[in-house]
């Protein structure tokens, strides 16, 4: 069988067996299609069993002719691997292709993020719109900044995933990873002032924390947007977006001495790897210190 036919099983089983987001599942459905469309475009159809190192191999330069970048190709690859990981599992294939390739060397990019300043000038002085909408929106970019929450995190907080009682968030994580993470008192009270406020406003039929003015659930491009929106009235940094909120929520914790295993927890990493990044924006602050501060600087 041609590998079109195996890609709509993956991305089958990526949706109801691993539950994974319709943004994953787009994105993995886009760079196997890439793929499948190069190997049509070079040898025809060619049988599953048949590909091999030399024909990805092709199409990785392929993509860096295209002047793709190699963060974006090492994701294409990535998603390869997941391919042939379910392949391997189904028996579809005995071996993996994959085996020789290696990803391509990245630059080290550390995370963006915005200065402890700049978010207590967000959060106290800026004004947000009276009503409904300025304080949803201002309890999104407060929720993101305490919690360290990714965006769809935040889109699919249900009012039951809050514990008022032990003051604790249940958040649903990537691969379906469940994690707790414990809210201070104040936000704990603007989410139950919002809370309050939106079931006066609508008659709820969804459970969901956050809705539009129309009283329909959230959405992520409207999220972003919203964060943007407001972070540009206190930085300059080209980057923003929840995700910098979420940056800015581990460096800063860092910063004040949390544990790196306290905070690979937080953030729901699978490996302290993901979360090391952070340290490096904590060394350069303590460069900083010193330079400003050491009489031999």
């Amino acid at each position: 069988m041609f590998i079109h036919n195996y890609i709509t099983s993956f991305l089958s089983y990526l949706k109801h067996e691993r539950r994974f987001s319709p943004h994953t599942i787009l994105a993995y459905e886009q760079d196997l299609s890439s793929f499948s469309i190069y190997l049509e475009q070079e040898t025809g159809q060619i049988d599953i069993v048949s590909i091999t190192h030399k024909h990805i191999r092709s199409w990785i330069v392929d993509l860096m002719n295209q002047g793709i970048i190699a963060k974006s190709i090492n994701r294409k690859i990535s998603t390869l691997r997941s391919f042939y990981k379910f392949l391997l599992s189904r028996k579809e294939v005995t071996v993996s292709p994959l085996t020789k390739i290696n990803g391509l060397k990245t630059p080290a990019r550390l995370p963006k993020f915005v200065d402890e300043k700049d978010i207590q000038t967000l959060c106290t002085e800026i004004s947000f719109p009276e009503g409904f909408e300025g304080k949803r929106d201002k309890l999104m970019i407060e929720l993101f900044y305490a919690t360290g929450i990714r965006l769809s995190e935040l889109v699919n907080i249900n009012e039951g995933d809050i514990d008022r009682h032990t003051g604790n968030l249940k958040v649903l994580g990537k691969g379906n990873k469940e994690r707790i993470i414990p809210l201070h008192n104040y936000l704990l009270n603007e989410i139950n002032e919002f809370s309050m406020l939106k079931k006066n406003l609508f008659d709820l039929e969804s459970d969901k924390l956050f809705l539009t003015v129309k009283g329909q659930p959230i959405y992520s491009k409207m999220v972003y947007r919203k964060v943007k929106f407001y972070l540009s009235m206190v930085t300059t940094s080209e980057k923003k977006s929840p995700h910098v909120l979420r940056h800015s929520f581990a460096t800063h914790l860092l910063n004040h001495g949390a544990e790196l295993n306290a905070v690979k927890e937080l953030l729901g990493h699978s490996s302290l790897a993901a979360t090391q990044v952070y340290t490096h924006n904590t060394i350069q602050k303590l460069k900083d210190v010193h330079k400003q501060a050491h009489p031999k600087s």
